[in-house]
């Protein structure tokens, strides 16, 4: 059965030699973090802190640092989830085979949390200022909780059966929080926690919330797992865990598992919002400062061997990579199911996972037709902006199955080649504009606001994509370092970008007309304006993160021989995006030199770290 606490599950990853102690003392403040960091870079293993500066609890990194370790952590589980879902598609496998899923049954039986009157959880009381006060990035604006487990429940019909739990921002010092006595709640939008906190505000009452913080692991995939709104996590979490969660009673009244390491428990305050960040986020940048609920906290309880699980998040891949990566074998059977006619989609973990995902999907509306072009594609795109985590998906690029029955989202470089041998760049780009936006993409006209782009690719091949890049380009003033990325896409580096938010750079227009007079321009329909050409072409990871998370669909791209007609934009030769940094971007994440050489230390002979980083 699955581990039902943190040491539990510590113990297990030490007893394989899967966890490294370090017994240093290390500082929660960026060094803490910046270890972490390091070793999930190597692949290392999980991290116990055991001294940590500041604080009598120890702090747990990186257990969920590889996918070989995750799935050791769920190796009970993984297989009968992936049944369950298989049946969940197609009832009727249970009848053919009924012996291959006999161990669904046990399973549906262990989702359901189980009440208790007393738990490890209620052993100990104590304040925030006692707590791992982790900080992971210099300009964060204090300490916050990276790994929360955020319950509320809706308070019109409370109860297990219509709570949430989401992995929501909990900033515990700084800015002009009262230290000990409340705490930010960052939740972006698409959450939850939103529908309750609505109807608290609607019957006026305060929206009781928990934090847990560590506890059975599966409570920590659960509170990231894209769940219908009507499913419960906690009942993901049963079936993920291999045993009923339990729980228990908190200071607020709400339940707390039993075995969980810490719960803040409080109330938001319906009547307060304070400024809260800013922070380092998954995009790789900082999210600035804004205003957020606060969480007035009623007691923080600890079980007496407490332990402090955490991560860090920056530009990916990270610890959170694993936990996509996870989720998404565990859910890609379901695609089909959810979305009709998608059959596959990637929301690219370097680009940010928001800001682009790539789908394969259906094209069969006019099957008759001489020549296949985009039509139920954009019913599937639509489908996927329309619900779900994928709705919040700033660029969506979608291909057709029937014009290669191998393309795969997963093969990048191989998927945008189809993509751009495709597009009829006067029909296929499809704007939405000044419409809801993840809280943290900052490239939009202003906070969760911005545009989206769907670029759909059906039917024959309208042109060879050019691997070698046109001589002698008159790119006009400022433009300047052409670099060849891949077939068919070339960057070029720019003069630093000016523009106020929400305008458009004339001189980008210009460079536009200045390409369509090219010779042999059509066979590089992907034209990348950048801060640093070498940089961004250097490899695909670079240019998806440069190119998706530093620009605004309809703000920053422009059309090599664009066109306006009835309110359609189309270009006769390909498609120009401004990918350079704004001067309303958010700073880009840099790690503190000085902290990095303490890390080197422990890497060296006779560090805890030799061999490993």
């Amino acid at each position: 059965m699955g581990y039902r606490n943190t040491k539990q599950c510590l113990d297990a990853l030490e007893a394989r030699g899967d966890l490294v102690r370090i017994d240093q003392e290390v500082d929660p403040y960026i060094e803490a973090g910046a270890i972490q960091r390091r070793v999930f870079q190597h692949k290392g293993p999980a991290l116990l802190f055991t001294n940590v500066k500041g604080t009598g609890f120890p702090m747990a990194a990186n257990m969920f640092g590889t996918m070989a370790r995750a799935r050791y952590i769920f190796r009970d589980t993984l297989a009968t989830l992936d049944k369950l879902f298989k049946l969940k598609i197609d009832p009727l496998l249970f009848f053919k085979a009924p012996w291959k899923y006999f161990d669904v049954l046990p399973m549906l039986a262990r989702i359901w949390p189980r009440p208790v009157k007393s738990g490890p959880i209620q052993q100990g009381q104590t304040r925030i200022e006692n707590l791992p006060n982790l900080v992971s990035w210099p300009m964060d604006g204090g300490a916050y909780v990276t790994l929360p487990q955020v319950y509320s429940q809706n308070p019109a019909r409370p109860g297990l059966m219509n709570s949430n739990i989401g992995m929501y921002r909990v900033q515990l010092t700084g800015n002009d929080f009262k230290l000990n006595q409340e705490v930010g709640l960052h939740y972006q939008i698409h959450r939850g926690i939103g529908l309750h906190h609505q109807q608290a505000i609607e019957r006026n009452e305060p929206l009781r919330v928990n934090v847990f913080i560590g506890g059975p692991p599966a409570m920590t995939l659960a509170a990231v797992m894209p769940l219908p709104e009507n499913v419960p996590e906690l009942i993901f979490a049963g079936a993920l865990a291999g045993h009923r969660i339990k729980m228990v009673k908190a200071a607020n009244g709400l339940p707390m598992p039993a075995e969980a390491d810490f719960c803040i428990s409080g109330r938001v305050d319906l009547n307060r919002e304070l400024l809260e960040g800013p922070f380092g986020d998954h995009l790789g940048y900082y999210s600035l400062k804004h205003d957020f609920p606060v969480l007035r906290v009623d007691q923080i309880h600890h079980r007496k061997d407490a332990i402090w699980p955490f991560t860090t998040v920056g530009r990916p891949p990270q610890e959170d990579t694993v936990f996509g990566t996870l989720i998404h074998e565990l859910t890609h059977q379901l695609i089909p199911s959810v979305f009709s006619g998608v059959h596959e989609v990637h929301a690219v973990d370097a680009a940010g996972v928001h800001p682009l995902l790539l789908a394969v999907g259906r094209e069969s509306y006019v099957p008759f037709a001489r020549e296949r072009q985009p039509q139920e594609l954009l019913t599937c795109a639509m489908n996927l902006l329309g619900q779900s985590q994928t709705s919040l998906s700033k660029y969506l690029i979608i291909a057709a199955r029937e014009d290669d029955p191998g393309l795969s989202a997963k093969r990048i470089p191989a998927f945008f080649s189809h993509v751009l041998k495709r597009l009829d760049f006067t029909r296929d780009l499809h704007f939405i504009t000044r419409t809801t936006m993840d809280t943290l993409d900052y490239s939009g006209i202003s906070l969760n606001q911005g545009s989206k782009l769907i670029m759909a690719a059906a039917g024959r091949i309208k042109r060879d994509l050019g691997t070698r890049l046109p001589r002698d380009l008159d790119l006009g003033q400022g433009f300047s370092r052409v670099r060849f990325m891949a077939p068919g896409i070339m960057v070029v580096q720019g003069p630093g970008n000016t523009r106020n938010r929400d305008s458009h750079d004339p001189a980008m227009a210009e460079l536009g007309s200045r390409l369509e007079q090219v010779p042999g321009m059509e066979q590089f329909p992907l034209v990348v304006v950048a801060d640093d050409a070498d940089f961004t072409a250097a490899g695909w990871n670079n240019f998806l993160w440069v190119v998706f998370t530093r620009s605004d669909p309809a703000t920053d791209i422009y059309g090599i021989g664009e066109f306006v007609h009835c309110k359609h934009f189309g270009a006769t030769k390909g498609m120009l995006i401004d990918a350079r940094l704004k001067q309303y971007h958010p700073p880009v994440l840099e790690d503190d030199p000085e902290v990095e050489k303490r890390v080197d230390r422990l890497g060296e002979r006779g560090g805890p770290l030799y061999r490993i980083i």
